[in-house]
């Protein structure tokens, strides 16, 4: 028999039907996909994609940090000594410093906040700090429930004075936390007038005041140094100011608790010093989370000392109760 192939020619190579069907080259170019033919992978067309626009961080400004850590220092320093003048048959002095303060805290946080009928609602927490101080200087027991009722028909009235103009009325649901917490914050003031009352009150407002006071100022000054780690790029604040005012605050109630007489202590103080820290620390950085997504918002920004003077006054207004409220369980 004779061979298919000859050794010039080498095997036949002649395709047999179907082979291209059945057996397709591994190796060979990749066939060209015809036109409508759907691919393995799905293209994306980049108009479709969404690029991020990455913010840039609020520039933290070194003189406005300092100014602001002053501001705090003069204010816890003039609520520290007017709590020294307070005594028995002798409250109106530390009464009319606490009023100046509550005033003060009216124009910042409705100036700041701009609620609907602002007049109405600066009036309104106008009086109820006046009613608020008079109630705790002349209610017969150092209660809080006073203060309470205070606030509750402060609340009720600034928000029916909102809700007779028809333009105000349609933004009343989403100012209504906003008010809320101005008419409370005026109000928190007069916890300190109650509790000089109590005894050991005028020791306890000492140690919380300073030792707000001094977070306060603390946190401020590190801002304008080093505002690391940023907490938020639109926030110009820093954890290790917040951190460090609240443990250097900590610190210096400790070492006025040794100069106390008992029942305070060092251990006593610290922890009373430690929560009206962080409670004043925490409400000036939420002061600052809440003017940034105002500013988000699309709002104008109104009277830059305003704005700049409501975060040490939140401050003191929470550091207030705290005070009351640690002077009651740590004592």
């Amino acid at each position: 028999m004779f061979p298919s192939s000859t050794p010039e020619t080498g095997p036949s190579t002649t395709p047999r039907p179907g082979d291209d069907e059945e057996r397709p080259e591994r190796g060979g170019p990749r066939r060209a996909r015809r036109d409508g033919e759907p691919g393995r992978r799905p293209v994306l067309d980049p108009g479709d994609e969404k690029d991020e626009v990455a913010t840039p961080p609020v520039e933290v400004r070194r003189s406005l940090s300092l100014s602001v850590a002053g501001f705090a220092a003069l204010l816890g320093t003039g609520l520290v000594l007017a709590a020294q003048t307070s005594g028995p048959g002798h409250r109106l002095p530390f009464a009319a410093v606490v009023l100046g303060v509550q005033l003060l805290a009216v124009l910042a946080w409705t100036m700041a906040a701009r609620p609907p009928a602002l007049a109405v609602v600066a009036g309104v927490s106008a009086v109820a700090a006046v009613a608020a101080d008079t109630v705790a200087v002349r209610s017969g027991e150092a209660r809080l429930m006073p203060l309470l009722q205070v606030l509750l028909a402060g609340l009720v009235a600034a928000v029916l004075g909102q809700l007779v103009r028809r333009v105000d009325r349609v933004r009343v649901t989403d100012s209504l936390r906003g008010t809320a917490l101005i008419v409370a914050g005026v109000v928190a003031f007069g916890t300190l007038i109650v509790l000089s009352r109590i005894p050991g009150g005028t020791q306890a407002s000492t140690v919380c005041l300073a030792a707000a006071g001094v977070a306060l100022t603390v946190a401020r000054f590190t801002d304008g140094f080093a505002a690391w780690p940023r907490l938020a790029p639109q926030v110009p604040r820093g954890a290790a100011g917040v951190v460090g005012g609240a443990m250097v605050g900590t610190l210096v109630s400790a070492v006025l608790g040794s100069y106390l007489v008992a029942p305070f202590t060092p251990t006593r103080a610290a922890i009373m010093g430690l929560v009206a820290a962080v409670a004043a620390v925490l409400a000036d950085l939420a002061v600052g989370y809440a003017e940034a997504g105002r500013l988000m918002a699309g709002e104008q920004p109104t009277m830059w000392v305003a704005r700049h003077m409501q975060g040490p006054l939140a401050g003191f207004a929470l550091a207030a109760p705290a005070a009351y409220a640690m002077c009651k369980l740590v004592l």
